[in-house]
């Protein structure tokens, strides 16, 4: 019995168990509603691909998959250039004139190296701004996955690091030393990837299609290749353009004595290497890399990234630092060392600059 006589009705304890239900009901739906949309948005939908784990989030790109990438596109590239060249299948032609009056050739090797490398780089990042030496024929469009690992040797040297896409910027040359390699000078071929970001060159790839030698290095990361354990900076040994030797032999011999040894060569990525401890049998030394005209910035921006990773310089002939921004020219020159005063080295040799503008 109900204290006091009440008594409660069957119709009374129903009217009030019901309000007691819609009470919890609103605490409690709003919560039950959102943890099973969580459920639902965390499992993939039957049969579909599980999103990528590990990659960088809408408009950012990981540094560290963008190096993976970048060493893969030169490699891929380098297998083109390598199998033109065997077959001897250039198809060589004239694609215009520098403005020392020097014909510039295209080959076949360029031109499929090129594809294989910018299709490579842009399906793996769509939103990063590539710039290339040769033109991309979007009707001759080829599709080439990457399956996004990271060779291990890149996993234990590189964190993962994200910036925003619009930051970036890539340098593809498909392949460096173009009238060496129609002359069959192999060991001065290179295939080459650089990753700017806001105009400063930070990833560097080099690689070397004959003997499948690949140097790689992130700045403030880690790299695969370091400097020699000396440089002479007394009567440096200078490498400089096979077509140019001549005009920095006369002020270089001037400024460091008649003992100063001047290497030509072809490409700008094989003359970085020479700078470096390359364990290769077709690699020269040198202790400084000087270019005295215009030079493209895809032919020179994976070297600059190389030697900033491992704490070297590549400045124009002045001592100005090189924007990977903007025009796809280097007006200035260029002087490049590691391990050595870089400041006084450009003192040393102010005339050169005259001639960089010509």
């Amino acid at each position: 019995m109900a204290p006091m006589g009440i008594r409660l009705s069957p119709l009374g304890m129903a009217v009030f168990c019901l309000l007691g239900l819609g009470v919890l009901y609103h605490l409690y739906s709003g919560f039950l509603a959102g943890r099973f949309a969580f459920f639902m948005l965390s499992e993939p939908a039957a049969g579909g691909p599980e999103a990528p784990r590990g990659s960088a989030p809408a408009g950012a790109v990981d540094l560290r998959e963008l190096l993976a990438v970048s060493v893969l596109a030169a490699v891929r590239g380098g297998q083109e250039v390598k199998r033109v060249r065997e077959g001897n299948v250039l198809n060589a032609k004239a694609k215009g004139k520098t403005r020392e009056g020097a014909e510039e050739q295209l080959t076949s090797g360029d031109l499929l190296s090129n594809r294989r490398m910018f299709y490579l780089l842009k399906g793996a990042f769509p939103a990063v701004q590539i710039n290339s030496e040769e033109r991309v024929d979007t009707a001759d469009q080829e599709t080439v996955s990457w399956d996004r690992s990271i060779p291990e040797d890149i996993k234990q040297k590189i964190q993962p690091k994200e910036v925003p896409a619009e930051s970036v910027t890539v340098w593809i040359d498909p392949l460096d030393a173009t009238q060496e390699y129609t002359e069959d000078l192999r060991q001065y071929v290179t295939t080459m990837v650089c990753v700017a970001v806001n105009g400063k060159p930070v990833i560097g790839v080099i690689h070397k299609p004959f003997s499948s030698y690949t140097a790689w290095a992130m700045v403030d990361g880690g790299s695969n290749v370091k400097a020699r354990s000396s440089y002479n900076e007394k009567t440096p040994r200078i490498i400089v353009s096979r077509s140019h030797a001549g005009k920095v032999e006369q002020v270089a011999r001037q400024t460091f004595g008649n003992k100063t040894v001047i290497i030509p060569a072809g490409g700008a990525g094989y003359k970085v290497l020479a700078l470096l401890d390359v364990a290769e049998k077709n690699q020269e030394e040198a202790d400084v890399y000087i270019h005295v005209t215009y030079i493209k910035k895809w032919d020179i921006c994976a070297g600059n990234a190389v030697l900033r990773a491992l704490g070297g310089h590549m400045t124009t002939l002045t001592g100005e630092e090189i924007s990977y921004t903007g025009s796809d020219g280097n007006e200035g020159g260029l002087i490049a060392s590691i391990n050595m005063n870089h400041k006084a080295l450009i003192e040393k040799l102010p005339d050169l600059e005259k001639t960089s503008h010509k």
